[in-house]
Parts: C-alpha cells; sequence; structure tokens
C-alpha cells in the first residue's frame, strides 16, 4: 500500500484546508484509514479516522471544525479543515490499516501503513 498525502499549506487563523491522500496497491489494507498529526516536541496524535463502514470518529480538538470523508471508490481520502487554529499547526499523516482494531480508532500504533505527510502551519 502506498500513501500520498497532499494539500498541506500555510493558512491564517479561520482560514480552511483540504488535505488528500491517495491510496494504491491492496485495497485490504485500506479498510480503516485516518489522519494524524503531529506537532514539533509532540507525540503524533489522530485527528479523524473512518472505518469501512464509513463512520468517522474525531479527536475533541477537532470536532465540528474538521471532516473526514473518501472518494466512493474508497481510493482518496479527504480531510477538510475549517477554522484552523494556531495549534492545528502540525505535520499531518494519512494511515491505514485492514481493519480499525480500536475504539475510537485514533491510536497511531494500530496503523501499520503511513503516508509521508504534509505540513500545515496556521498563523495567528
Amino acid at each position: 500500500v502506498k500513501l500520498v498525502e497532499s494539500g498541506g499549506g500555510s493558512v491564517q487563523a479561520g482560514g480552511s484546508l483540504r488535505l488528500s491522500c491517495a491510496a494504491s496497491g491492496d485495497p485490504y489494507y485500506w479498510s480503516c484509514m485516518g489522519w494524524f498529526r503531529q506537532a514539533p516536541g509532540k507525540q503524533r496524535e489522530g485527528v479523524a479516522t473512518i472505518d469501512d463502514y464509513g463512520v468517522a470518529f474525531y479527536a475533541d480538538s477537532v470536532k465540528d471544525r474538521f471532516t473526514i470523508s473518501q472518494d466512493s471508490a474508497k481510493t482518496t481520502l479527504y480531510l477538510q479543515m475549517n477554522d484552523l487554529k494556531p495549534e492545528d499547526t502540525a505535520i499531518y499523516y494519512c494511515a491505514s490499516d485492514s481493519y480499525c482494531s480500536s475504539v475510537p480508532p485514533l491510536e497511531a500504533a494500530d496503523f501499520d501503513r503511513w503516508g509521508q505527510g504534509t505540513r500545515v502551519t496556521v498563523s495567528s
């Protein structure tokens, strides 16, 4: 499985960005997909994930601001980020696994496949 993120960039607080993650390879390993982020000096944290039934899970810090979705073929994962805040600044990673093993599935350790990351910078 190969995961390639795009869409990161710099934006002012209150702005929006949409991240994309293109998946290729064996779809078996895309059943559970998600977005994680890592800020400088901090651990990687779960942002939003979506299971094979299309059920979405969000970290409390991004609820009502971020939306995770997939295209109909489930080959592209999106993260629409609205009302961005400086604390959202991080490298955002796309991840996938054959199933969502935790509830909610927001633990980085539960995901086997990772993209290279895309940087998001939010200025105040």
